[in-house]
């Protein structure tokens, strides 16, 4: 989440979902009775000496609607807020439903309570926490880079050996290129790395690391680029590479979770599922990670336990459908929790 705009004087928060959890933090954000203005498509109706008006193209407006309420869309991943036109040039006092997706904006006016801004900056953090770290190398220079949700930072660059008369120092050895490029990887402790680069250097730096940090490389891939550097980040990510990312990310985390309660099921741990057991869990202030499908989510059925359970101090996470982990958690229900402590 970005904050765009902030002016609390007038009550007005201008904020950026980027993406699906952001959503779902914008979905208790708006309530209703708030006025939300947005850019929108809205059809022009055409007076005319008919009965009935001509429907004209829709074209984009902002408008400003007081909420009436707010959903998830049942099939795609959007949230929907329908209301009351209250500003904008077209069709004052109509009903209109904004529909906002994850890289649309939102402004919010309303009465923020504190539980509002600690959710804001709690979604703030979290887009800010590094995806992966990226090395694009070949064998004169290194970038190391970070992937944010916002984009890419560059952290450091490295220069390595140089060849040719017009360079009068001596080559530094391969080794001490490599070492240079690895400490400052270290440093960074990334959640995830991909070596990225053309040529042998890429495989070669990979070796180097996996021999000197087994642990920080355990898991490294390897993208293959026509060039280093800056040029070769942005080849990976015209070729798929931020979304594979992104996927990546996303999806090891929502497996570890639901694998977390499925150890705890398998050890009769703190844990519970099931609509029945999970809503025990909640009423009793135990549970510390709500997991819930997509599925369940945008069919409202767990709205309010979800809304509890973080008024209560648990975590919640939505976890896809889509993948392996998702489809566990579907046969539990559609929902579980981790617990802070055991209820049986």
């Amino acid at each position: 989440m970005r904050v765009l705009r902030e002016d609390l004087r007038l009550g007005s928060i201008k904020l950026l979902p980027q993406n699906l959890d952001d959503l779902w933090h914008l979905f208790n954000l708006v309530e209703e009775g708030d006025l939300v203005r947005a850019s929108t498509r809205r059809r022009e109706e055409r007076k005319t000496d008919k009965v009935r008006p001509e429907r004209g193209e829709k074209k984009w407006v902002t408008l400003s609607l007081r909420v009436e309420r707010r959903e998830y869309d049942e099939f795609t991943d959007r949230l929907r807020v329908h209301g009351v036109i209250e500003e904008g040039d077209v069709d004052p006092g109509a009903h209109h439903t904004l529909n906002v997706v994850a890289g649309s904006s939102l402004e919010i006016v309303k009465e923020w309570r504190q539980s509002h801004r600690q959710r804001i900056r709690e979604a703030v953090e979290a887009t800010e926490k590094p995806l992966m770290t990226l090395v694009s190398l070949d064998d004169e220079e290194a970038l190391v880079a970070q992937m944010h949700q916002s984009g890419i930072r560059e952290v450091a660059e490295i220069r390595g050996r140089r060849s040719g008369k017009m360079y009068e120092t001596e080559e530094p050895p391969k080794e001490e290129y490599y070492g240079q490029v690895l400490e400052k990887v270290r440093q960074l402790d990334p959640p995830g790395l991909i070596v990225l680069g053309p040529g042998f250097a890429r495989e070669e730096f990979l070796q180097f690391g996996r021999e000197r940090e087994p642990g920080l490389f355990a898991e490294a891939s390897s993208f293959a680029t026509g060039h280093p550097g800056i040029t070769g980040i942005q080849e990976a990510l015209r070729g798929g590479l931020a979304e594979r990312v992104l996927e990546d990310s996303r999806v090891a985390l929502e497996t570890r979770f639901v694998e977390r309660l499925l150890e705890e099921i398998a050890r009769n741990g703190p844990h519970a599922y099931g609509p029945e057991e999970v809503e025990t869990a909640v009423e009793a202030g135990a549970v510390e990670t709500l997991l819930v499908t997509d599925e369940l989510t945008r069919s409202g059925q767990v709205e309010d336990l979800m809304r509890r359970a973080e008024q209560k101090k648990g975590r919640v996470l939505v976890v896809s459908s889509r993948h392996d982990a998702g489809q566990k958690l579907g046969g539990l229900g559609g929902v579980g929790a981790l617990l802070r402590f055991p209820l049986r």
